[in-house]
């Protein structure tokens, strides 16, 4: 979803405003789908079989969409657009590693 977002701002930066409005709703998405990642990060780390990163990087996704929300709806582009890059960037960086194999651990027994 923050991707696409990423596409609608594309459109609206090029004069298709029409598409502020579908850039607009795309907010509540990536809000719902950024606390389900999160949980599931907490969930990965928490019993001890994961990295805590990944619940550290989703937790800076869900505050940033909600600092790119108040930015953006506030007209505030020359914060708005340098975090959306970055989140961009921290959003595709988390999905390398989730698709990246890793070889695996040895098992005691």
């Amino acid at each position: 979803m923050i991707v696409l977002q990423g596409l609608t701002a594309g459109q609206v930066l090029g004069g298709a405003t029409d598409a502020l409005s579908l850039h607009g709703m795309g907010s509540l998405p990536v809000h719902v789908l950024g606390l389900v990642q999160l949980v599931t990060a907490v969930l990965l780390w928490r019993p001890g079989r994961g990295p805590v990163w990944p619940a550290l990087a989703s937790l800076v996704l869900f505050v940033g969409g909600f600092a790119q929300s108040m930015t953006g709806g506030g007209g505030i582009t020359v914060v708005h657009v340098p975090l959306a890059l970055g989140l961009i960037a921290l959003t595709v960086g988390m999905l390398v590693w989730v698709i990246t194999p890793r070889p695996e651990s040895p098992r005691a027994g």
